[in-house]
Formats: structure tokens, C-alpha cells, sequence
């Protein structure tokens, strides 16, 4: 077993990208559930054993690369396997009349509670995890009709580095059917369109 308390980089970087292109790669993937937690133990792809203690407060992402064995010319990295979110956009919504936005809110939030869809609000984005088919959900969203309110659906791995470790494993973690609405607050930057 191999004991991984720091995360070498990620496959996004440059030198990464070049070792990648030479080296053995193994995978461990992580579930909704896992990709949210700190510690873990878990067997890669090709049954290397991990114990995974990293700080807390942080956790593993999608690409990130935890053991990189020169000699052997191989490498471990994470592939993260989340569920779509949705992503809500209430900027216009926020520049409308404080009685407007409020009542926007309020209905947006009865349309949600009432699917008992899981949401974590940071800023003017609400995420919302995939707890049914997209199709569905994007039905729901035209049917209310909220003025002001755009939507669009992202990969969960590209919705993660927003959230804080708490907000992740309310979104998903709590993306089963019959869980019901969480919020917090802080922004990120993502492009919302219908």
C-alpha cells in the first residue's frame, strides 16, 4: 500500500502533460461519494493499493496525479466520475426590483424544494446536481419560466473547484432522489445561457 498525503500536480500542467505522453497510466477513479472525502483507501485500475490522507478542507480533483515512479515510467491519476450539475444564473434576476427578485427567488426555490433536488447557492449561481434525467430537469426549469433565469448543464469535475469540501458533499453527496434543497454562499464565474 502506498500512502499519498499530496497531490504531485495535475495533468493539466505542462511538465505533467509531457510524462503522460511516455508513461503506464493508472487510474483511480472516484464515484460521486469518494471524489468529495480527504482519506480513502482504494485500489487503482491495475489493483495498486492508496491510502489517501490529505489535508483537511481539501480533496482530490479530476487529472491530479498522486504517484510518479520515474524508473518505472508510471504514473497514478485521479478521474473523477460526477454527475452533471446544473447551473442557475440569477445575475439579471439580481438587477431587477428588490420585490421582483424575491419573488423570483421564492418561486425558484418552491420549484426546487418541491423535486427535492439538492442546491448549494454561491452568489447569483445555484448548482443543482443531476438527480434525474437532463431532459427533465430542463423541462421543469422552461415549464416555471422564472424571468430573468438562464440555465445550463456542466460536468460535475468542472463544477467542484468551486465549492468548498462541505458544499461539494451537499451537492454531491446528497444528489440521490428524495434529498432535499441545502444553500450557502460565495461566487464562482461560469457562462449560463437557455
Amino acid at each position: 500500500m502506498i500512502l499519498i498525503e499530496q497531490v504531485l500536480g495535475n495533468v493539466k500542467d505542462a511538465v505533467w502533460k509531457q510524462r503522460m505522453d511516455a508513461a503506464r497510466i493508472d487510474w483511480l477513479v472516484l464515484d460521486q461519494w469518494e471524489a468529495q472525502k480527504n482519506r480513502l483507501r482504494k485500489r487503482t485500475s491495475k489493483d495498486l493499493e492508496l491510502a489517501v490522507a490529505l489535508d483537511r478542507n481539501t480533496h482530490l480533483h479530476d487529472g491530479d496525479i498522486l504517484v510518479w515512479d520515474e524508473a518505472e515510467s508510471s504514473i497514478v491519476v485521479v478521474k473523477t466520475e460526477l454527475k452533471p450539475v446544473m447551473v442557475i444564473d440569477l445575475e439579471k434576476v439580481m438587477a431587477q426590483s428588490p420585490e421582483l427578485v424575491l419573488r423570483t427567488c421564492f418561486e425558484l426555490g418552491h420549484a426546487l424544494g418541491n423535486q427535492h433536488w439538492p442546491a448549494v447557492v454561491k452568489g447569483n449561481k445555484v448548482f443543482v446536481p443531476l438527480t434525474i434525467d437532463q431532459k427533465v430537469m430542463s423541462s421543469v426549469m422552461r415549464t416555471h419560466d422564472f424571468a430573468g433565469v438562464t440555465f445550463e448543464f456542466m460536468p460535475g469535475s468542472d463544477v467542484i473547484p468551486y465549492l468548498a469540501p462541505h458544499e461539494a458533499r451537499r451537492l454531491f453527496g446528497g444528489a440521490e432522489p428524495a434529498s432535499h434543497a441545502h444553500a450557502d454562499h460565495a461566487p464562482p464565474h461560469t457562462h449560463s445561457h437557455n
